[in-house]
Parts: C-alpha cells; structure tokens; sequence
C-alpha cells in the first residue's frame, strides 16, 4: 500500500455514549494526537456500530483512502485487524490482540495491575473481595480477572465465583451489579473494580446499603482517571498510561508508514497502583 493521503484512522468499535463518556478515550487520542502532529499527519476518527459497518470500513481502508489505521476496544475474535494486515494495510491494535493475529500491538499489563490491586486489599486484612469485571469478550476485562484470581489463589483464599460480577466499564452497571449482590445477602469486605467508572458505581450501592467506604468495604478501580479524585473518599486505583500508550500506538503506525524508526513488534507498558483514601491504606500521593 502506498501512503499518499497524510491521514490515518482510529477505529473504535463502541457506542457514541462510551466513546465522550469514558475518559479513557479522550486521554488515548491525545496521546496519539501529539505524535501525529509532529509528523503532520491528520487523525479521522471512525465509531463502526455493527458488523456491516466493519465490513463496510475494512473496504474502505483497504481502498486506500487512509494511509493505516490503529484499532482499540476490540470485543472477541474481531476479524478486522487480520482483514488489514492480510492487505498489506498499515495497523496497529491497542490491547491484546486475537492470538495469532499478525499484527503490531500495544497493550498495559493489565494482569500485574489487577495483582497489584488484589495484593493491596489482602494486605489490609480484606478476605471477602468481590470484584466487577468489564466485558468478559474484551482482553483487557480477561486480563484483569486473571490478574485477581492470581492474587486470590496467591493468599490462599477460597475461590469463589459468586464474588466475580459482570458490568460494562461503566458506573450503572456496576451499581446494579453490586447492588443485586448485596440484597441477595453477599457479604463482601472489598471490592476491586477492573475501571473507575465501575468503582464508583461499586461505592454508591455500597453507600445506599448503609455501609462505609474503606471502612467497611475497601475499594480500588483500574485506569487512575479524574473520576478517582471527584469521588468521596478519594479513589484508589491502578493507574495505567493511557497517553503513553497512544503515543506508542502511533509510533508503532508511522513506523510501519517510513516516517520514524522501527519499533518492537510488541508493546507492554507498566502500571502504578496509587492509594488514596477509598481503600484505607496510607496514600501514595500527598493530599490524599
């Protein structure tokens, strides 16, 4: 494929509401954004919502109206990235791709940041940890559970399945989630929600059923957004390097189009647990 058009696209397969909703979006695209501008290559944003809109997408970037395209937020076996890359269409996937898929990625250690986050709530003498996951057929959501039952089996804690909820990375769902748990009689003295979003949601339903938030109920989310200092207490949270990773993703693309270096094939960036007020712990950060 020939680059000849100075753009490149974003493909983000979720609904408009997640996409400005969730601020792990406009925190990616700045990362990539400040990249790109230095190479004076434009960003074109593009939010397929169906499987025919992916369809009608992997033809038009195969028609070579952008010159590559970075894919994030992918759910189950996406068959998009492979579409491109059979076609010699410059790609890079942010997360964890397929197995197999020949592609270049850019992924955060999301089963270290789960551990961590675990690691921290046993070490505060909570036992009862119930966790909310996010979509189950996203890498991110698999990794982080893996990374809490690591850290569950590694105390020598009961497995419990009962304690694993489902949600959507987003608050309503995980209000639900908990809430349902709580009036069904589930005792809990902790809670690791794989975002903050969902951590808030956690804290509400823990607030609304009378109990106390860390000392009752210990809580840490995952992503370290600005939702974690808007809550009451302040949040504790994995923080991942959202930014970092866009850039990454956009290096790793302008390699593949001539403009920089060679990158590895594959990227995985650390993450921080930061402990605020929301599990109890002595804080990381001064002022909280």
């Amino acid at each position: 494929m020939t680059r000849r058009t100075d753009s490149v696209g974003l493909v983000i397969p979720e609904p408009t509401t997640k996409l400005f909703g969730d601020p792990f979006f406009p925190r990616l695209i700045r990362g990539i954004n400040s990249v790109l501008g230095e190479a004076d290559q434009l960003l074109v944003l593009l939010t397929p919502q169906s499987t025919h809109d992916e369809d009608q997408l992997g033809q038009y970037l195969v028609s070579g109206h952008l010159d590559g395209a970075m894919l994030v937020s992918l759910h189950g076996a996406d068959p998009l990235p492979s579409f491109l890359a059979e076609r010699d269409v410059p790609v890079v996937v942010g997360g964890r791709p397929t197995p197999g898929t020949p592609v270049d990625f850019v992924d955060v250690d999301n089963v270290q940041g789960a551990l961590q986050a675990v690691r921290h709530l046993i070490s505060l003498g909570r036992r009862r940890i119930l966790t909310v996951t996010g979509p189950l057929d996203m890498a991110a959501a698999q990794d982080r559970l893996t990374g809490y039952r690591f850290a569950v089996a590694e105390a020598r804690i009961d497995q419990d399945a009962s304690l694993e909820l489902s949600g959507d990375f987003d608050q309503a769902s995980a209000r639900e989630a908990v809430e349902k748990f709580i009036a069904a009689g589930g005792r809990f003295d902790a809670v690791f929600a794989a975002s903050d979003a969902m951590a808030l949601g956690a804290m509400t339903a823990i607030v609304r059923a009378g109990r106390r938030v860390p000392q009752d109920v210990a809580v840490v989310g995952y992503d370290d957004s600005a939702l974690a200092l808007s809550s009451d207490p302040p949040l504790s949270s994995v923080r991942q390097p959202i930014e970092e990773m866009g850039r990454e993703m956009a290096r790793a693309l302008l390699a593949q189009l001539g403009k920089s270096r060679p990158v590895p094939r594959s990227v995985v960036l650390g993450t921080e647990l930061v402990v605020r007020g929301s599990s109890g712990g002595d804080a990381t950060e001064r002022g909280e």
